[in-house]
């Protein structure tokens, strides 16, 4: 089974769990780093999530996992939270946080600059729409990097 597919699978025994504990599963990850394996689970709910939150999750999803035992190699199990400066990757999140500041990074520089911050007008599967105060952006998502949503004071 190749990482994607591991992580599909992973997500199909996350959901019931996290719907009952009325969670957003927000991302899945499955990296090595160095020697070790690490299973990224971040996860999402209106108001935010407490470290509280990450232990109850984390017990209930060892017990599926260990159950299931989809992760042949050993590894480390992170329950998390996106984090304020979270990246968005699905539609939901797109359509979710419409009007907030976003930070967009590109692969290839348009006019000199791959770096670009503006509120999020919305994204369709070809296109990003930004407004960088007033000015109207639009990015071919084929060349979008990363869109996280910007941090401000």
């Amino acid at each position: 089974m190749n990482k994607k597919e591991l992580i599909e699978v992973i997500e199909g025994y996350l959901d019931p769990i996290l719907a009952e504990l009325h969670y957003e599963l927000v991302d899945v990850e499955y990296v090595k780093e160095g020697p070790n394996y690490y299973l990224r689970i971040y996860i999402d709910k209106e108001g935010g999530i407490t470290i509280q939150d990450c232990q109850l999750t984390s017990r209930a999803i060892e017990k599926v996992l260990d159950e299931k035992d989809p992760i042949k190699d050993p590894y480390v199990l992170e329950v998390s939270s996106p984090g304020l400066d979270r990246v968005l990757k699905k539609d939901k999140e797109f359509e979710r946080f419409k009007g907030r500041l976003v930070d967009v990074k590109l692969y290839e520089a348009i006019n000199k600059q791959k770096h670009f911050t503006g509120e999020l007008i919305k994204k369709t599967e070809d296109k990003l729409y930004i407004d960088d105060e007033g000015t109207n952006l639009e990015f071919e998502m084929k060349n979008v990097a990363v869109v996280r949503l910007a941090i401000t004071f």
